[in-house]
């Protein structure tokens, strides 16, 4: 299904000159329609970056070791683009250059894990003792840097920034894919998610929620709004539009990895390891469990 969505939107998109999903309603149904799609998106994108900023300043405030190698691919991708676009050298060479450089990185920041201090000011309570009161947690300062970094990439020109640095992703992404090809051939783990499962301890019916999930991962509007807002841009031929909108939904490998790799390092067997993690709504709630079995496995 989000195979099919994404697809859909992004021809959409190439034979209407690149243009978003919204503006195109307005050409489509009517300017009334236009407006409230364009408001809908405004509204959805604001939860998406908020979300978006929030995931990452709880793996920052966990794992300061990722900060470095997060940070460190916005000057690489700088310079990335500048050395393509303005001196025309080699792109399949840089980009090797630049992901190698990427890993370095990693162990610049196991090295330099990077923390921030909870901000506060020093108050004095009715008994006249100091009390330090936080006005911002180290979550939340880390949320203040990312916006300001998401308004200062969003003024930005796509070749700048945005291009180069998912050139860079690109790379990084077919070795993730190959070696976890790899590790699925050579391991060969059993499935320990259950195909279905209604009864789960504390759970809200299925029913909506099912609809919920799917929202949120399948048939994503924010999928959508990549789609005909920015691939389209950056789509060379209506022809690879199907590679990229389609193929690139097809998630068998994460499913996998999911499914049947949750228990790889934790000295237990498949179900198990799922049922720690899964066995009920609260266990699988909160995100800071989530990142913790991630990262448990694949440290």
């Amino acid at each position: 299904m989000g195979a099919v969505h994404n697809f859909g939107a992004l021809v959409i998109s190439l034979r209407n000159q690149g243009r978003s999903i919204g503006d195109i309603a307005g050409d489509l149904i009517s300017k009334r329609v236009k407006l409230l799609f364009l408001l809908i998106i405004f509204f959805s994108l604001i939860i998406v970056i908020a979300i978006f900023a929030v995931i990452i300043g709880v793996c920052f405030q966990k794992f300061p070791v990722a900060v470095l190698p997060v940070w460190l691919q916005i000057p690489i991708a700088v310079v990335l683009g500048i050395l393509v676009y303005r001196k025309n050298m080699n792109p399949t060479i840089l980009g090797i250059i630049a992901v190698v450089l990427m890993y370095g990185t990693i162990f610049i920041g196991a090295y330099y894990p990077v923390s921030i201090p909870a901000i506060g000011i020093q108050t004095v309570n009715s008994s006249g003792a100091g009390v330090w009161k936080i006005l911002f947690s180290p979550i939340a300062s880390w949320m203040i840097l990312l916006l300001g970094y998401v308004y200062i990439a969003s003024t930005l020109s796509v070749k700048t920034l945005l291009q180069p640095r998912d050139f860079i992703n690109s790379y990084q992404l077919f070795i993730a894919m190959i070696l976890l090809a790899l590790g699925i051939v050579i391991a060969h783990p059993d499935m320990a998610a259950p195909a279905t499962n209604f009864n789960v301890k504390g759970s809200p019916p299925v029913l909506p929620m099912l609809f919920v999930f799917v929202a949120c991962g399948a048939i994503s509007g924010f999928h959508s709004l990549v789609s005909s807002g920015t691939t389209s841009k950056q789509c060379a031929t209506e022809r690879d539009a199907r590679f990229i909108g389609y193929g690139s939904m097809l998630a068998v490998f994460v499913i996998i990895a999911c499914g049947a790799g949750i228990a790889y390092g934790t000295g237990m067997d498949g179900a198990a390891a799922f049922n720690k993690h899964y066995a009920s709504w609260a266990t699988a709630c909160g995100l800071g469990a989530k990142l913790g079995c991630f990262y448990k496995r694949f440290k």
